[in-house]
């Protein structure tokens, strides 16, 4: 059974989608079998992967209304090893449309559970608010990567998904676990950043990767040409550092 992982912050612009994307891609490029949810209405991930999110018949949001199959939504082999399964403003409406269903917040996991033994690793895009997608995200996932951003609020925002896991794990998914934390847009000539890792790191007895990324340019372009950084600038230090993710991400599976 893959390891289901979901990308988590009710705080917007911390890089989860980025993570998400190059994450995914560097299991991927590391010999990993993996699958990249986008269940982001917004649909960055999908267009980060370079797909047409627009042109798509058949997304998670149909997946989860029951007007398709899962084997019908999936998108196989975006990249070697890589599949997705896309999402795009559709997807918005579903918070509604799911009210009335039983067990709405484990819709998500019941697809999931099908298909997960085909993968080595599920990596889910969750959307930046505490949401009904985002409860079915953490319902189905084995784990939560929280992307933090190296600022001021940095520790607010995490302590509000830190709550969240928590009522999760109470009442829906007895099992999910924290993966850790990873910093983004970290600037080494600021001392904020610094100060942030040092607060968090003292504040937090919950696991922290090792691995920090960088602010990084072309980290930055990649997804409006719709690569991952390990393919738009494979020596960029934005590459190397979600490569470094990737292997400790592996890693931390093996022992665990």
């Amino acid at each position: 059974m893959g390891r289901i992982i979901a990308i988590a912050n009710q705080k917007g612009g911390v890089g989860k989608t980025t993570t998400a994307i190059n994450l995914s891609s560097c299991l991927a490029e590391a010999g990993q079998k993996v699958l990249a949810v986008d269940f982001d209405p917004q649909g960055n991930a999908t267009s980060g992967l370079g797909l047409e999110k627009e042109q798509i018949d058949n997304t998670v949001y149909e997946l989860l209304i029951g007007d398709c199959k899962i084997d019908q939504c999936l998108i196989k082999d975006v990249q070697e090893n890589l599949d997705v399964l896309p999402s795009n403003v559709n997807l918005a409406g579903a918070e509604i449309e799911l009210l009335e269903i039983d067990d709405k917040e484990k819709l998500l996991k019941k697809y999931l559970t099908k298909i997960a033994k085909n993968y080595d690793f599920v990596i889910i895009d969750c959307p930046p608010s505490l949401s009904l997608l985002t409860i079915n995200a953490l319902t189905a996932a084995n784990t939560v990567l929280v992307p933090i951003q190296c600022e001021y609020y940095a520790l607010e925002g995490l302590s509000q998904v830190l709550k969240t896991v928590g009522l999760v794990q109470k009442k829906l998914n007895p099992k999910l676990e924290m993966e850790g934390v990873v910093f983004t847009m970290y600037d080494a000539r600021t001392n904020l950043s610094l100060e942030v890792v040092e607060n968090v790191k003292s504040n937090l007895n919950q696991n922290i990767y090792k691995t920090i990324i960088p602010r990084n340019v072309r980290l930055a372009e990649a997804p409006s040409h719709g690569m991952p950084i390990n393919l738009y600038d494979t020596r960029s230090t934005g590459a190397e550092s979600y490569r470094l993710l990737a292997a400790e991400v592996i890693s931390r599976g093996e022992d665990l």
